[in-house]
């Protein structure tokens, strides 16, 4: 093994790789010609790249270990538009051997200074019942830590520990600065909704050196289980105090979070009805967006374009370099924007 490894984000097209990486996924397929061939995901902390090992069998198959780690020589190539890694030989690799800081995807950001300006916002809620409910979900330490650790998503933004967290926050901090804007929102609704929108996703997703739908995520789903959630700790609040929870405040809170997808097509199965769902589901693809589009520019691997490849997620190509104002991009005779606009 390498004293140091190419990470996947600084792999460019023609490089040739000896090195370890993680199995993210493999899938035995069949060539037009009927011979066998394996399609990975391979990756490590920084991404993935798709990789594809000709002339395969059953047997060699077999013996690759999902998650596990395989020691790769290959080259890069360029298809269509996105890097991939054809694979000359591999074996796998002995996982006592890895260092593990190379494999996980982990925030950039500390996770519990995250936490801590997560209970900050959080303090900022007045009405009393909307504090005991959210008392009760800080209470839940097995809860936090899965919080703590979970992925924001599979693939689209946020995809590494931490990742939830990262995104709760990114839609709380926006709530908090926006609300002065519009103060006929519901505050601590808006505070509380922003918090627990994505929390079902610890239930929903594993984290480590692959990320999966857990047997939960894929039966239920995040939006129905963080639902069920403020349900249940409601509940718990009503016992301990002996008296019933505000109805009104359940359905309203479980009603931003079964909406905030926004649309019946993108897995919410409530459109938005109330003003602070709205400003929530907008918030919550901002972030997302945000991180995506970033995500792209800085991992195009074509540095001679103006722009990136195309991104089904975003169905656009991406300007590249909206960051800087200075200069021109062509010399091509284009409208000079000191001339007039109509000749």
């Amino acid at each position: 093994m390498p004293n140091k490894r190419i990470f996947v984000s600084d792999i460019s097209n023609g490089m040739t790789v000896d090195q370890v990486f993680v199995v993210r996924s493999k899938e035995l397929r069949t060539t037009k010609a009927g011979g066998l061939f394996i399609s990975f995901e391979l990756g490590d902390s920084s991404g993935g790249i798709p990789a594809k090992l000709w002339q395969a069998s059953e047997a060699v198959f077999n013996g690759i270990e999902a998650e596990g780690f395989l020691q790769v020589k290959g080259r890069v190539e360029d298809y269509r538009g996105t890097l991939q890694l054809s694979i000359d030989s591999c074996r796998p690799y002995p996982k006592d051997k890895v260092n593990m800081s190379e494999f996980l995807p982990v925030s950039p950001y500390d996770i519990e200074e995250m936490w801590t300006e997560t209970l900050e916002i959080l303090h900022k809620i007045k009405n009393k019942h909307i504090k005991r409910l959210i008392k009760k979900f800080l209470e839940d330490q097995k809860l936090v830590a899965a919080i703590k650790r979970a992925p924001a998503a599979m693939q689209m933004h946020q995809n590494y520990i931490g990742g939830l967290l990262e995104h709760t926050l990114n839609v709380m901090r926006g709530a908090d600065r926006l609300l002065t804007m519009y103060p006929l929102l519901n505050a601590d609704l808006v505070l509380a909704s922003a918090f627990l929108h994505d929390l079902g996703k610890a239930a929903e997703l594993t984290s480590g050196l692959t990320i999966h739908y857990t047997d939960r995520g894929a039966l239920v789903g995040h939006i129905v289980v963080a639902a069920m959630w403020v349900q249940q700790k409601a509940a718990a609040v009503s016992d301990e105090l002996g008296e019933p929870f505000p109805r009104r405040i359940v359905d309203l809170l479980q009603h931003i979070i079964l909406a905030h997808h926004g649309q019946y097509d993108f897995g919410s199965p409530k459109l938005p009805a109330v003003p602070e769902a709205f400003f929530i589901h907008y918030l919550d693809n901002l972030d997302a967006k945000m991180f995506m589009t970033a995500t792209a520019i800085e991992n195009d691997t074509n540095h001679d374009s103006h722009f990136t490849s195309y991104i089904r997620s975003l169905e656009t190509r991406l300007y590249k370099h909206s960051d800087n104002l200075d200069g021109d991009d062509e010399s091509s005779g284009a409208d000079d924007a000191s001339g007039s606009l109509f000749g």
